[in-house]
């Protein structure tokens, strides 16, 4: 493996892999206030993309959260691969801050190959946000002041989290043994977490998941493992590597202030996460927008005939005025609907929807701006625009940017994690544009 350090003057010195679309959004826009140019890209990148890359680190985009584990797996080890190629030496996965998975994966896997293909021996797991009111405490991951499986992430549709105990959940999800930096050594700080660290190693325990309950606990974590082949975590952590790459002089400090997309034209929030926070956004931009709400049992009998409204009725308001459609619902109509045709089933033709219905949007009536709510509806629509990179932006709120597309026509996009932002979130987020 190229050296890190060797490279750190000819490119990027850091290349992440990101398990959704706005997972990567996330970090890219961490990254960014920790003072690092990034380039983030939608898919795979060609060698001829990374070499023409004006940045300090990259980030792939990837669909890879939900998806069988042998083919995350094999996408996540091609991004990482494609980056060593082009002389990058250091690497971060990451994935949701809820620890979004399943007993069968896909992070510890993912993980575990991403280990094996750099031939390291143990890596640090720490999905906490606190920004975003995610924490980790002697193991146990929290939302606000919440257990993960008493958060509202026990009703997700995909991969429900109903253990807060992150040492339970990846033991389950890997092959190697799971050990934990506790509060107490990570509130005393950097040498005593190496020394952790270290003894973990002799015990041969080599997925360590971390304790995180503040900034100051990410700075700690950060001063040890900048130099790290392989991090995995959510995007809180990547805030401080920044910092961490500026203070050393592995990058030239050249922070500079986002600004946010000039495009101009219509506005269009699609909105297909059921969490609990879309929900209630959806609720609180019903009062200022027009609102379509998408009817999953039309939607599974005449998709064709559902799409046809809602164009219809899209085309009966003012052009000026945003427009708001969602299939968001609640807990328990999600759960009925799953029964009655099935979880991918479901999941599928609803992202279908959206990714057809922002098609005609942009190509017929001039949607330039668009809010998209949820990472599974986020990816589905920016694969079926073409769209392959983005410019990162101003954070709307902490770990969502607005973003300008690389596409014909450039599009401004803000690409939301369902439970992130404030109940105003959407109108907040238009009323940074000009």
């Amino acid at each position: 493996m190229t050296d890190a350090h060797a490279d750190s003057r000819r490119g990027p010195v850091l290349g992440c892999i990101a398990d959704d679309v706005t997972g990567a959004t996330d970090l890219a826009t961490n990254l960014v206030q920790g003072g690092l140019r990034v380039t983030q890209f939608l898919g795979v990148p060609t060698q001829k993309a990374l070499r023409e890359v004006a940045a300090d680190a990259v980030v792939i985009a990837l669909k890879t959260r939900s998806i069988p584990v042998s083919e995350a797996i094999a996408e996540s080890v091609a991004s990482l691969n494609a980056m060593r190629a082009s002389g990058i030496g250091r690497f971060y996965f990451k994935y949701c801050s809820t620890f979004d998975s399943t007993p069968q994966g896909n992070i510890g896997p993912v993980a575990e190959a991403l280990m094996d293909e750099l031939k390291v021996s143990q890596a640090i797991f720490c999905p906490a946000f606190p920004a975003n009111g995610r924490t980790v405490y002697q193991g146990h991951l929290f939302v606000y002041q919440k257990l993960l499986n008493e958060s509202g992430m026990e009703n997700h549709p995909l991969n429900p989290m109903t253990d807060s105990n992150l040492i339970r959940v990846l033991e389950q999800q890997s092959t190697r043994s799971v050990g934990l930096i506790d509060y107490s050594t990570i509130e005393a700080g950097p040498e005593q977490i190496r020394a952790e660290l270290k003894k973990l190693a002799d015990e041969n325990i080599q997925l360590i998941i971390s304790d995180s309950c503040d900034e100051q606990h990410l700075q700690s974590l950060a001063k040890v493992a900048a130099d790290a082949p392989l991090i995995t975590g959510g995007s809180g952590l990547g805030r401080y590597l920044g910092e961490m790459y500026r203070e050393t002089g592995v990058v030239e400090n050249h922070k500079r202030e986002a600004v946010p997309p000039t495009v101009t034209g219509r506005s269009l929030v699609l909105a297909g996460s059921c969490s609990t926070m879309t929900n209630r956004q959806v609720a609180r931009m019903k009062v200022f927008a027009p609102a379509f709400q998408i009817d999953v049992r039309q939607l599974m009998d005449d998709s064709e005939r559902l799409l046809e409204e809602v164009i219809e009725w899209s085309n009966s308001h003012d052009p000026s005025i945003p427009l708001l459609v969602f299939s968001s619902a609640l807990p328990e109509t999600v759960q009925q609907l799953q029964q009655e045709f099935g979880t991918e089933g479901v999941a599928d033709k609803i992202e279908r929807f959206h990714a057809s219905f922002a098609q005609h949007m942009v190509n017929e009536c001039g949607v330039r701006r668009l809010i998209l709510a949820g990472g599974e509806t986020s990816g589905a629509v920016v694969r079926q625009l073409g769209i392959s990179q983005l410019q990162i932006g101003p954070a709307i709120c902490p770990g969502v940017p607005w973003t300008t597309s690389d596409s014909e026509p450039s599009l401004a996009l803000a690409l939301k994690s369902g439970n992130f932002g404030s109940e105003h979130f959407f109108r907040e987020a238009l009323e940074m544009l000009p």
